[in-house]
């Protein structure tokens, strides 16, 4: 099987998850609620050791990218990479969450966050991929 994939568009497309993270997880959308659901402070985020999240975000996001690529194997456009990327997010990953979150307890709210913030990415990286093949 020989993918065709455009490892620039993986590189812009894993990126585009901090622009849209920064925003989703920014305290003028969801930050308050999501600090409040996983029961973090301002001042224990402030501690943490940015250098490792964000390098580990970036490899995870850079595999992420990578296996979105290869399933479309530069066949698809920016409509289908959207729509595709969307049923990525919201029809595996989502759902993936909402399964341990069942079993962990954890609230409907911080699934919806993780949720809608995921299926975004996916979308956005479908469009970048579609777009860029």
């Amino acid at each position: 099987m020989e993918a065709n994939v455009n490892w620039l568009a993986i590189l812009v497309a894993s990126l585009s998850s901090f622009v849209i993270g920064g925003l989703w997880y920014s305290k003028a959308l969801f930050g308050k609620i999501w600090m409040k659901e996983v029961a973090l402070t301002e001042s224990e985020i402030e501690k943490c050791n940015f250098f490792k999240i964000f390098g580990l975000t970036f490899v995870l996001t850079f595999i992420m990218a990578t296996c979105l690529a290869f399933f479309f194997g530069g066949k698809v456009n920016v409509t289908e990479g959207m729509l595709y990327g969307g049923l990525t997010g919201l029809g595996w990953v989502s759902t993936a969450f909402g399964v341990i979150y069942l079993y962990e307890h954890k609230s409907f709210t911080l699934w919806a966050i993780h949720a809608g913030y995921n299926t975004i990415t996916f979308i956005v990286m479908g469009a970048i991929l579609g777009a860029w093949h």
